[in-house]
């Protein structure tokens, strides 16, 4: 597609650099959602891999490069899933991982970090926070610092699951992605609209943090002040403008969607799917709830992308 950073040619190259372990995700249609949301549903599950989530398909074009540059060290500040991702994707080229994440992050990513052997720097604040830190430390030691969404391989890396949407699955009409930095949106938008430009693509973001969903409204930079939504993995205040660039040529619409509704598609894809995910992956799904008569009698692609819940939260938050 022409103006954006990404390019189809390197898009489809990536699919032979990234471990096959986290390709062609399990692309089904969920009979068992459809009453509830009044159309058919197809569910992409970026979830089934050694990480848990789609990030580890930009973090292993990262490591391979900086594995055949000779690089030894890499940084980068994280909600959980791309640290995560990184320190797979490090630890088996042998790179030295620093993954710097807030305080508050939820346990069980950080203890997947740790279990991956990373070097993992927390501090007080917000994912904001922790990317300024992961700035000073590549600054400092000289390290390659991976900005997810800036960096163009984080993009491409997920604009694969764009690729494998338009060629196995039958013809559907929209697909729906969950909108934090940018990467995913762009990188499958990206790769939707060059291979299938008459599908929708819908970027899907919390009320609780809605400053790329109002970048794309407003066509500028909006930041926030503060973040308010369960959906850590999207919960971004600054939006990069490079990447806002990208993502107002290839979405379609951005939805902002409340907190209840998160939970309640969580409950749906639990129910229904029998699939445990994180409320970022349930962002899709929330958006069919609050938006039915749009979505009335059409078939809609959903990318779960991420399942690295804490355990005790996702209890309290379903069972309500």
């Amino acid at each position: 597609m022409p103006g954006t950073r990404l390019d189809l040619s390197r898009i489809e190259a990536a699919r032979r650099v990234i471990d096959p372990i986290f390709l062609d995700s399990p692309l089904y249609r969920c009979e068992a959602l459809e009453p509830d949301l009044g159309c058919a549903v197809s569910i992409k599950l970026e979830t089934a891999n050694p990480v848990r989530s789609f990030k580890a398909r930009g973090t292993e074009l990262v490591a391979s490069l900086l594995a055949d540059n000779g690089a030894g060290a890499v940084v980068c500040a994280s909600a959980g899933n791309l640290g995560q991702a990184l320190a797979w994707s490090g630890r088996g080229r042998g790179l030295d991982v620093t993954v710097v994440a807030a305080r508050s992050a939820p346990a069980a990513k950080l203890d997947r970090i740790r279990a991956l052997d990373a070097r993992l720097e927390l501090v007080d604040g917000d994912i904001e926070t922790a990317r300024e830190r992961a700035a000073a430390i590549a600054r400092r030691r000289g390290i390659r610092l991976v900005e997810d969404s800036l960096d163009i391989e984080t993009c491409e890396g997920a604009a694969t699951i764009g690729l494998e949407l338009t060629e196995a699955a039958p013809s559907f009409d929209a697909v729906l992605i969950a909108l934090g930095g940018g990467a995913m949106a762009t990188g499958v938008g990206h790769a939707v609209k060059t291979r299938a430009p008459g599908v929708e693509v819908i970027c899907v973001q919390p009320l609780g943090a809605p400053a790329m969903a109002r970048s794309w409204h407003e066509r500028r930079v909006v930041t926030t002040d503060s973040i308010d939504t369960i959906a850590d993995g999207v919960a971004g205040r600054h939006p990069i403008p490079a990447v806002l660039d990208d993502l107002l040529l290839v979405a379609d619409d951005a939805i902002l969607v409340r907190e209840a509704s998160i939970i309640a598609g969580m409950r749906l894809l639990l129910e229904h799917a029998g699939l445990v995910v994180e409320p970022s992956a349930a962002l899709g799904i929330a958006a069919i709830l609050e938006n039915r008569d749009r979505f009335a009698g059409r078939h809609v692609v959903t990318i779960v992308c991420g399942s690295n819940v804490d355990v005790d939260a996702y209890h309290r938050w379903v069972a309500r």
